[in-house]
């Protein structure tokens, strides 16, 4: 895991006259797990949509494997790149929200396919993906005769059609009753194990601990302390960091 994949570089990011990302630098290793913690309004999940750039950085920028997102560069200036090529980079990163946002009106074999329904063989490897997240049986089932914990998972194996480099979770087990978290999370542990490429907006400290390399807590829109999960969960240096694990560790 030396290499390095994702390279954001002092991202800021405003909505009017409020900053929620205060200079973000960060560097990501391919094949590695990060995950990222913080209180709510720390500026999470604003950052993880800056990577994929469905939000737009004021300032900074990221790299996925050298190649500049949003935008091309001219010089010192940096110009946007039209949509259409936006969407070609967007396909090389899956994201899974905290909401399935699945088509009511497909099945659950047609949400995955669809982003792929042009390939050959799209079917069949929509089907593959099903039966990788534990629902072979499930092809033919429209959203609302799933659980929500298994349209998540529909929404992960949707998310990973496309082959993409990375995959992005922004809480995705928020929207889940108790009893169906460890259903998507151990998809999630999978995926680890499988060396993909993960950066996970969560509260699951279980998972954080089992399953990244790296933590990240993220307060007020910047990065107040990183590192492996021992260090960060059992050993954490900044005061802020202790007072969050304080709350969500009882």
């Amino acid at each position: 895991m030396t290499d390095k994949m994702i390279e954001i570089s002092g991202v800021h990011k405003s909505f009017g006259s409020l900053e929620v990302l205060k200079g973000i630098d960060l560097t990501i290793a391919k094949g590695s797990v990060t995950v990222i913690l913080g209180p709510s309004g720390s500026g999470k999940s604003t950052l993880l949509r800056t990577i994929n750039h469905l939000e737009k950085v004021d300032r900074g920028h990221v790299r996925i494997d050298g190649e500049l997102i949003g935008y091309r560069q001219d010089g010192a200036r940096l110009h946007e790149l039209p949509e259409r090529q936006v969407l070609k980079q967007r396909a090389n990163i899956g994201f899974v929200f905290q909401t399935f946002n699945l088509f009511p009106h497909l099945t659950a074999l047609e949400n995955v396919t669809e982003a792929i329904r042009k390939r050959p063989g799209a079917k069949d490897k929509a089907s593959e993906l099903l039966k990788k997240v534990g629902l072979a049986d499930k092809e033919k089932a429209y959203p609302r005769q799933l659980s929500g914990g298994q349209q998540q998972r529909v929404a992960i194996a949707r998310a990973l059609a496309l082959d993409p480099k990375l995959v992005l979770f922004d809480e995705p087990t928020s929207a889940l009753d108790p009893e169906l978290v460890g259903e998507v999370l151990d998809v999630m542990r999978d995926l680890a194990e499988a060396g993909t490429t993960m950066i996970v907006v969560t509260h699951e400290i279980g998972f954080a601990r089992e399953a990244a390399d790296s933590i990240v807590f993220l307060d007020g829109g910047r990065i107040v302390e990183q590192g492996p999960p021992a260090q960060v969960l059992d050993s954490p240096v900044h005061d802020r960091t202790r007072a969050f694990l304080s709350k969500v560790l009882t």
